[in-house]
């Protein structure tokens, strides 16, 4: 049993290298506006990606909770690579919506199934005694590895985009998209407490452990919520920011590299940092980090304006790694795959209205007034969940009752 959860980790963090393997993305937006498309349609195309996730985030990741996850993730990345394959002939705007929608409908069945199983795997081994350090490492580990990914698939789009052209790097796409397919069949099921309530009670108790459950776990969320929400415009603005201010696309990939990089040591070495600033200092940090990125990126421009960049994502992998391993030790294994597409959900339910906005902002107001609007809508945000989601970790803490947890 034990050689086949084992076998579960590796396999995941295989499948979630290929995943974020994706040398489309780092030229994404100059590809589109290749073929006409105007950043308010770009940012179109990513809302119905959004939408699509809103619609079926919750449903897959409950449907992965009660049939499997292995169901769920072999779905989920045949309905991936059939999105890339599409992409080879993609050439109008309706072309890259659909696109858009097939991808979203892969991510969906895959976010949230992938967390679980690698969780459940853990905290199995953890419970037979072939673990020590607990699911929180393998987390970070898992999320280190996918910014990795994203940062190998920049330099390899560069080199790419230097020696071949576009047609070129959407093949190794297609290739590389296949990969996850393959992987998945390798999967097995972790041993997990079986749900005996009906659908209806199983979706008052997931609501009332967000509401009305501990503190801490509704403003985690809420932190996951607009970390990740903010992540999602500044992922769509730097490709635009690079161009106006007249960085080369063949070095959009390097850029991306290095950003991925930043992502994925800032993930990975989470917990140390936390152990030495201690967690309140840490979640200021975290807040801080991203409002300095965007004001130094608005204030300055050429390369400076590129390397305020580094403060958005550096934020990025502390957030991710600190607030989702704060999230999932928190919730019953019977409805963390639910639980993580609803998280998803709420972030990508936003971005569906305020996406083509940002794309509207950018094409109308300019780069820098956008950008400054960023840091005056989410400073104040910040500061409260500063305050609030602190306090209510102090509390959590301090109660005699309360459990050991990561924060």
């Amino acid at each position: 049993m034990n050689r086949i959860l084992k076998s579960n980790i590796t396999t995941i963090y295989l499948m979630g290298f290929c995943h974020s393997f994706m040398v489309v993305i780092p030229v994404f937006v100059p590809l589109l506006q290749g073929y006409g498309l105007t950043m308010s349609e770009v940012l179109q195309t990513q809302a119905l990606f959004a939408m699509t996730i809103a619609l079926l985030e919750v449903p897959s990741g409950y449907i992965a909770d009660l049939w499997g996850r292995k169901q769920a993730l072999i779905i989920g990345s045949l309905a991936n690579a059939g999105g890339f394959l599409w992409l080879l002939g993609a050439d109008s705007f309706f072309d890259f919506m659909l696109y858009e929608f097939i991808l979203g409908v892969g991510i969906s069945l895959i976010s949230g199934a992938d967390l679980a199983l690698l969780y459940d795997s853990e905290t199995e081994l953890q419970a037979l005694g072939d673990r020590e350090a607990g699911p929180g490492r393998s987390l970070s580990r898992l999320i280190s590895i996918e910014a990795g990914a994203s940062g190998v698939a920049g330099i390899v789009a560069s080199l790419l985009l230097v020696w071949a052209d576009m047609a070129i790097l959407l093949a190794v796409q297609a290739v590389v998209g296949l990969l996850p397919f393959c992987l998945a069949w390798r999967l097995q099921e972790a041993r997990r407490p079986p749900s005996e309530n009906g659908h209806a009670d199983n979706a008052r108790h997931i609501m009332e452990l967000l509401l009305f459950g501990r503190p801490v776990v509704l403003w985690t969320v809420i932190a996951i919520v607009c970390f990740g929400l903010l992540g999602l415009y500044s992922f769509w603005v730097y490709q635009k920011y690079w161009e106006l201010n007249g960085v080369p696309v063949v070095w959009f990939g390097y850029i991306w590299a290095a950003f991925a990089l930043t992502v994925s040591v800032a993930a990975r070495y989470a917990g140390v940092i936390e152990q030495r600033l201690g967690w309140r200092n840490l979640l200021l940090v975290t807040a801080i980090l991203p409002l300095f990125g965007l004001l130094g990126m608005a204030l300055s421009g050429g390369w400076y304006g590129v390397l305020f960049g580094f403060a958005i994502q550096a934020s990025r992998g502390l957030s991710l790694t600190l607030f989702y391993e704060a999230l999932n030790s928190r919730v019953p294994g019977e409805f963390r795959a639910t639980v993580n597409s609803l998280v998803s959900l709420l972030v990508r339910s936003v971005f569906i209205v305020s996406g083509p906005l940002l794309g509207f902002l950018l094409d109308s107001w300019g780069m820098r007034s956008t950008l400054l609007l960023l840091v005056c809508v989410f400073a104040p945000l910040f500061l409260l969940l500063v305050v609030n989601l602190g306090r209510r970790i102090h509390r959590e803490k301090s109660s005699p009752a309360a459990e050991p947890v990561v924060v």
